[in-house]
């Protein structure tokens, strides 16, 4: 799997503070995972070999004290929840949730509406982790002459 990975190009993060960066990073990392088909057992062996430098030392830091130096298993999402809050700050996760929150199509197209609410719908988890709520909140941004047409058409229970 190492192999397929490296293939594919993969960035490398170095701790940069820019936001921005780091999340750019993690959505890029998590492309390639799909594209090669990855195990999730898998992904933060494959993610962790790309970090360089401060983010290196950083996660080895983590190991070493809250994983007992890599003896227990790191899940992808908690792999993403650490690096999130060590890379992306509660205060710019919070105005990106706020951001999803109010999201509404405005001059959007769909397909750029639908592109952006999935981008900035990691930064609440808790509201679409329920299919019928992201659906709901999904729909309720949509112009209102579509969001209209559509509430109480789209079936959420298959």
């Amino acid at each position: 799997m190492m192999e397929r990975f490296k293939r594919m190009i993969p960035p490398f993060f170095k701790g940069e503070s820019d936001p921005i960066l780091a999340e750019s990073w993690l959505r890029e990392t998590e492309k390639i995972f799909r594209a090669i088909r990855c195990a999730e057992e898998e992904m933060v062996t494959l993610a962790t070999y790309m970090l360089q430098e401060r983010a290196n030392v950083w996660w080895s830091s983590v190991l070493r004290t809250q994983f007992d130096d890599g003896a227990r298993k790191v899940a992808w999402a908690e792999f993403v929840r650490l690096f999130r809050a060590k890379y992306i700050s509660e205060h710019v996760q919070d105005r990106i949730e706020q951001e999803f929150l109010t999201l509404t199509q405005g001059s959007m197209s769909v397909l750029e509406y639908e592109a952006r609410f999935a981008e900035l719908s990691k930064y609440a988890p808790h509201i679409v982790a329920d299919e019928r709520r992201k659906v709901k909140k999904f729909i309720m941004g949509l112009k209102p002459s579509l969001g209209t047409r559509l509430d109480g058409k789209i079936d959420t229970t298959t």
